[in-house]
């Protein structure tokens, strides 16, 4: 009597490891919206995908840096500064579109006072992996002042997401410029109150302190608050 069951080929390599990611990036939505493109994310997807982590080893051999791929082989060249970082923060939403009430959940949980400190660092994280992926190479106070900017637009831009029903979030990516529009306010104030020459002394003081500060070194992007320079 002839077995007439149909055995499902052997897969090759790559659809093993093609197989992987999509499973991974499955279970990574729901925490890329909070933990960023990161190791952790990438850890907590693979258990919760229940791949082989020596399988996902393979299939992101870059470790959380696979998850970002795709904005750091954007061409931005072409656009404004302040059009880059609203893309960058436009982009990290479009991939959490699928899971939203996931995310809402999530926003509920990092809303809780014993989770706002993990809600902090991962929104933190975030703002930190674009400015990474957008070239920003500072390594003084600028490198805290920028991630802690872009972390308010994007918390605020999150919860602006969550209630916006409009077709492609046209009403989110408004209000996303309308908020770097405001930040590009304060720095051209900013800037103004650095030329005057009254404002200046003023803050010769508070500058001389801001400036033995140091971003974190390599492998310590989640210390805080980086180094202390000495003065000479």
């Amino acid at each position: 009597m002839t077995d007439e069951r149909h055995e499902e080929p052997p897969r090759g390599e790559d659809d093993h490891l093609a197989a992987t990611r999509r499973a991974v990036l499955a279970a990574a939505l729901p925490q890329v919206a909070f933990d960023g493109w990161s190791d952790r994310t990438l850890a907590l997807a693979v258990e919760d995908a229940g791949v082989d982590p020596g399988l996902s080893r393979l299939a992101f051999p870059r470790g959380g840096l696979e998850l970002a791929a795709d904005l750091a082989d954007a061409d931005l060249q072409g656009l404004r500064f302040r059009d880059r970082v609203a893309h960058a923060v436009m982009r990290r939403l479009e991939i959490a579109a699928g899971e939203r009430e996931a995310v809402r959940r999530a926003a509920a949980y990092f809303a809780l006072p014993h989770h706002a400190a993990d809600g902090a660092r991962a929104i933190w994280h975030t703002a930190d992996t674009i400015w990474t992926a957008l070239g920003d190479d500072s390594r003084d106070f600028a490198w805290y002042s920028k991630r802690a900017t872009l972390s308010a637009v994007y918390s605020s831009a999150l919860l602006y997401w969550l209630g916006d029903e409009a077709p492609g979030a046209t009403a989110t990516r408004e209000f996303v410029a309308r908020r770097i529009d405001d930040v590009m306010r304060i720095e051209g104030l900013k800037a103004r109150l650095r030329e005057n020459p009254v404002a200046a002394l003023m803050m010769k003081g508070p500058q001389a302190v801001l400036d033995r500060v140091r971003a974190p070194g390599a492998g310590r992007r989640d210390a805080m608050p980086g180094s202390w320079r000495r003065p000479h």
